[in-house]
């Protein structure tokens, strides 16, 4: 039986050419996770590696000074750089996440991008792996800046 990890970069295989499909799978996500699923995160980019993640600024994500929320960040944080993680992992594998990091540079307000990387592991890697995300606004100001960490094992 294919793990979840698989069936991610199986659905996005067919989702990715299309703005509809980015947004449906961005929304399967958001269900698949839903504490994720409330910052209304869209997948943008998905490959071994590498993740761009979009967020929009919207009451439901602001904070009482008029910005976007620390903790809506933080989400932002996780799920850009578990999926670089994810799309780098062997089918045979799975992960959870054990740490995460976010500083914050500056009040975020509009369109957020967090882009994460990671350095794809070896076959039959187990252990502890970084996901690094850096989050910009929508002038291209770096916003904040974080990292996942997971735990990778191999799938019984």
């Amino acid at each position: 039986m294919p793990g979840v990890e698989s069936i991610v970069m199986e659905r996005w295989s067919r989702a990715k050419g299309s703005r509809l499909g980015r947004r449906l799978f961005s929304r399967a996500l958001g269900r698949f996770a839903p504490y994720t699923g409330t910052i209304g995160a869209r997948v943008e980019e998905l490959e071994p590696g590498h993740s761009l993640v979009t967020m929009r600024d919207r009451k439901a994500v602001r904070n009482h000074l008029n910005s976007v929320h620390a903790v809506a960040m933080a989400n932002l944080t996780e799920v850009s750089g578990s999926l670089a993680i994810i799309a780098s992992m062997q089918p045979n594998t799975r992960m959870i996440p054990v740490r995460l990091e976010t500083e914050y540079v500056k009040k975020a307000r509009g369109l957020l991008t967090a882009e994460g990387s990671c350095e794809p592991p070896d076959p039959g890697f187990e252990g502890e792996l970084q996901g690094n995300v850096v989050i910009r606004d929508d002038s291209g100001d770096e916003v904040a800046r974080g990292r996942v960490t997971v735990v990778i094992g191999l799938r019984d």
